[in-house]
């Protein structure tokens, strides 16, 4: 409750933010410094903070994985692209991507737990192909900032300045403490897919 609490205050403030008009005033580097400013506390917070790294340590591993679900934004950046507001590598490349990833972490929660072998396996894949997605998508849009920086001004106005202040820190973050969690437990047992099985019969 206190984690959820702080992730829609943190939400809040975000869209507070963003409602100044400030924001739109940045220039590279400064939006990929927030960006990573952001998520390094994050990370370093979930780690330091005894309370909340016993929580990211033994909550439901699905719960760090529903968050990729926001992923989904990626739908939107296709209909901002049909509109002639974001770029093609930014809005298709990236957009499909990030569907892509929201649709293996759904299949993900829907399929099985990270507490089988297999499972552990299929976590871990998962975890580095969404991250690997994410890190592609900053680089693009930092690229583009600074070469055709008009293209992406749609990011740095409500709602997609959201992307800068909340959203990709906490998904960049989730998939690190999700990294850390998996590395520190890697299970021995069932397949994937065995618990549902088992609880099916």
């Amino acid at each position: 409750m206190t984690v959820a609490l702080v992730v829609v205050a943190w939400l809040i403030a975000a869209i507070a933010f963003g409602a100044t008009g400030v924001i739109q005033f940045l220039r590279p580097p400064a939006p990929q410094i927030v960006l990573l400013g952001l998520t390094a506390l994050v990370v370093l917070l979930a780690l330091a903070l005894p309370g909340v790294r016993s929580w990211v340590l033994t909550v439901d591993e699905r719960l760090l994985v529903g968050v990729h679900l926001t992923r989904f934004v990626g739908v939107y950046f296709l209909v901002l692209y049909g509109r002639g507001e974001l770029p093609f590598e930014f809005a298709v490349l990236g957009g499909w991507g990030d569907i892509i990833v929201a649709t293996l972490a759904l299949a993900l929660i829907v399929r099985c737990r990270a507490t089988s072998t297999g499972g552990w396996w299929v976590y871990s894949i998962w975890n580095l192909i969404g991250l690997g997605d994410i890190v592609f998508v900053v680089a693009t849009a930092a690229r583009l900032a600074l070469t055709a920086p008009e293209s992406m001004r749609a990011l740095l106005r409500l709602p997609l300045s959201l992307l800068l202040t909340w959203l990709v820190p906490l998904v960049i973050a989730s998939h690190v403490l999700l990294g850390v969690r998996l590395l520190r437990s890697r299970p021995a047992g069932r397949r994937c897919g065995d618990e549902a099985r088992v609880q099916e019969v």
